[in-house]
């Protein structure tokens, strides 16, 4: 059996005594990639990404996995990966992919590519003059505020014109502010799955009532669809403007402005990838993985 490893973290890890609430995600992806790596003489083996040199002995290529808290170690988690590459193990997705993915702005590289992305403004550590100051500048009634480098919506903030934050509030990093989209409430956001570039799956995910982020952590809730021609070309144009080799796996997330589909994140490091949804997901990626080692 040929070994992949995929790499986790002590929140996602089974057996952790501080694993995360929906590490339940790790558990089903790591099922359904076995479930098809068998048949295709894969081995998958959970590894923490902290763990000694020795843990990858014999693995040929390591996927991203549920390395959830990396955005909070990204230098030690770049050295980590970076490493493993220079060893010959194939990276999945690979460090330079990784380093332009790590940074929200990789979305005004994006734009400048042709794909349609949700206005935004880049701040350093915004302060209430600055989220006051958004508001008439997208002359919208409420805004969201992100890190630029996070995930799972960790830190994220949402403001209404009426209940502002105080002058002296400040954000405490660097962020991205957004107008907030009605769409995501009333129809959703659409998580667009790619394998090799191919695409695989779709999900639509819908906010809990009275919340706003569809994270299952909150509450939110996803189901399967078959989304239209139409805006599988949209995501799928998302993942040819990526720069360099077609990565192994993708995850664009897209809502509705104006409608038409626009781009709010390609998730190109640790995204979880529905396999609940997918007929065949493990098969998928082994035969994708096959290609590469």
């Amino acid at each position: 059996m040929r070994r992949v490893g995929f790499l986790a973290c002590p929140g996602t890890l089974p057996g952790s005594s501080d694993r995360r609430a929906d590490a339940h995600e790790h558990d089903l992806q790591v099922a359904a990639l076995r479930e098809g790596f068998a048949p295709a003489g894969l081995e998958l083996v959970e590894i923490d990404w902290r763990a000694p040199e020795s843990a990858f002995d014999g693995i040929e290529l390591v996927l991203l996995g549920t390395v959830w808290d990396y955005q909070d170690h990204a230098e030690r988690f770049f050295a980590t990966i970076e490493g493993l590459a220079a060893r010959g193990i194939a990276v999945c997705n690979p460090p330079e992919l990784v380093r332009w993915n790590i940074e929200k702005t990789y979305l005004r590289d994006l734009e400048q590519a042709g794909a349609p992305v949700i206005p935004t403004l880049w701040l350093d550590d915004p302060n209430g003059a600055d989220i006051a100051a958004a508001f008439d500048y997208f002359g919208c009634d409420r805004l969201v505020v992100k890190r630029q480098v996070g995930a799972g919506a960790e830190g994220q903030m949402s403001f209404d014109r009426t209940a502002p934050p105080s002058p002296d509030w400040r954000y405490g990093h660097r962020a991205m502010v957004q107008p907030f989209l009605p769409a995501i409430v009333e129809e959703g956001e659409y998580s667009f799955v790619f394998f090799d570039g191919e695409f695989s799956h779709c999900i639509r995910k819908t906010a809990a009532p009275g919340e706003y982020r569809i994270q299952s952590l909150y509450g939110g809730k996803e189901e399967a669809i078959d989304p239209p021609a139409e805006d599988i070309a949209s995501a799928q144009a998302v993942v040819r403007a990526i720069p360099g080799d077609t990565p192994l796996y993708a995850r664009i997330d897209m809502i509705r402005q104006d409608g038409a589909l626009a781009v709010m994140e390609a998730e190109l490091i640790e995204p979880y990838l529905y396999p609940e949804q997918a007929t065949g997901f493990g098969a998928r990626m082994a035969e994708a993985i096959l290609k590469r080692i």
